[in-house]
């Protein structure tokens, strides 16, 4: 958005920290009033619940999985290193930065439980405690499960309810990854999705992704705010002169950067100006575009629809009725994207799923429309009438 762009102008000009408060003390307390905000919207109880903003997802789930180990673990990590093999169920279509953040911390490869998915790329839910059981016998002390609200690949949300039910029965953090779909929540059409997020005891969501604002910016939430401070345990004489007590004006206390931009004043001026509304129109646009593409692609005989989207990632492929071989069409819809991107005109992706390749199109920009669309559509015909097979 615009607003975001010029708040952006603002605070390179100013270039204040957020480490401490008397830093950054403008920024500092928007950043509250966001989180606060934020936390409400997820149905946590704003008095209890608190967050902050970091610099992308990636660096957001390190934070909250750090904190999942030092608050879980039966040892204390923090000053004693891991000790023993912990471990965190995840599915296997989560962002790859989820694995990263696992083994940043040392937690190694037995360190990821990875649950397989169905035919809707949603997590095998009934899978949870044959693997959990699995893993206790191993002798690996499991800390938490994670849930993708909505996944990279293909946009599909987690269902949140049994998610939380499996993790409340076995004493297990829930953490929920929410750091493209989590805007979803200001959408009466599509909050559904994320019903049980309000269960979780950390959620991440990006602003840059869904809410209009230039990346990079993420939040953090925790459900009790305590636990916000538990994912380090920093001291600086320098800079906090109570080096024991939380303060959440003094943000380098709960975040991994020491310096930290003022992000917050991006989306603050966005809450401030319209409110949730803004939010919601652009949820329901583009995720009501991925439908319409969807639509489309099922009308033309030589394009596949991968699944029916659940959000503004939509997945699909060219499938001519001469080839029939799996392998084949992957490598064709591979050569099709390369051919995309030489053109210039239009940019997409490509994801594996399962073991074929499909196109992806994450429908992003609110000037984009069916024109456009058809438009691609008839580019990637067009491109793959000059395919000559090997």
């Amino acid at each position: 958005a615009p607003e975001t762009a010029l708040a952006g102008l603002l605070t390179e000009l100013l270039n204040n920290g957020t480490v401490v408060y008397e830093i950054g003390a403008p920024a500092v307390v928007l950043e509250r009033i966001v989180s606060k905000r934020l936390a409400q919207e997820m149905g946590f109880d704003p008095d209890k619940a608190d967050g902050f903003m970091t610099s992308g997802a990636s660096l957001a789930n390190l934070t909250a999985l750090m904190a999942i180990r030092n608050i879980k673990a039966s040892k204390d990590v923090w000053s004693k290193g891991n000790g023993k093999q912990y471990a965190l169920m995840v599915s296997e279509e989560a962002h790859y930065c989820i694995d990263k953040a696992i083994r940043i911390m040392g937690l190694g490869e037995a360190g990821i439980i990875h649950i397989p998915v169905d035919n809707h790329y949603k997590m095998r839910t009934e899978l949870l405690e044959s693997s959990y059981q699995a893993a206790c016998s191993r002798g690996v002390e499991v800390l938490g499960v994670i849930a993708c609200a909505c996944s990279t690949s293909t946009g599909t949300y987690e269902e949140l309810e049994t998610l939380a039910d499996f993790a409340e029965a076995h004493d297990l953090w829930f953490h929920v990854d929410a750091a493209h779909g989590g805007p979803a929540i200001f959408s009466k059409k599509h909050r559904h999705r994320l019903k049980g997020i309000e269960r979780a005891d950390s959620v991440v969501m990006d602003f840059h992704k869904m809410m209009l604002s230039p990346a990079l910016s993420t939040l953090i939430l925790f459900r009790q705010a305590q636990d916000s401070y538990r994912s380090f345990s920093q001291k600086a004489q320098y800079l906090w002169e109570e080096q024991e007590k939380n303060s959440w004006f003094n943000l380098g206390q709960r975040s991994f950067e020491c310096t930290k931009l003022m992000m917050s004043v991006k989306i603050y001026t966005l809450l401030r100006q319209y409110g949730t509304a803004l939010f919601e129109e652009y949820v329901d646009y583009t995720y009501g575009l991925a439908r319409v593409f969807a639509d489309m692609l099922k009308q033309e005989t030589d394009m596949e629809l991968a699944l029916q989207p659940e959000s503004n990632v939509v997945c699909f492929r060219y499938k001519p009725t001469v080839i029939q071989d799996g392998s084949s069409i992957s490598k064709l819809n591979s050569w099709i994207r390369k051919k995309i991107l030489e053109d210039g005109e239009f940019y997409i992706v490509q994801t594996q799923l399962k073991e074929d390749i499909w196109l992806r199109v994450t429908l992003m920009n609110p000037f984009t429309t069916t024109r456009e669309l058809q438009a691609l559509l008839e580019k990637i015909k067009m491109i793959a009438g000059r395919h000559k097979p090997n």
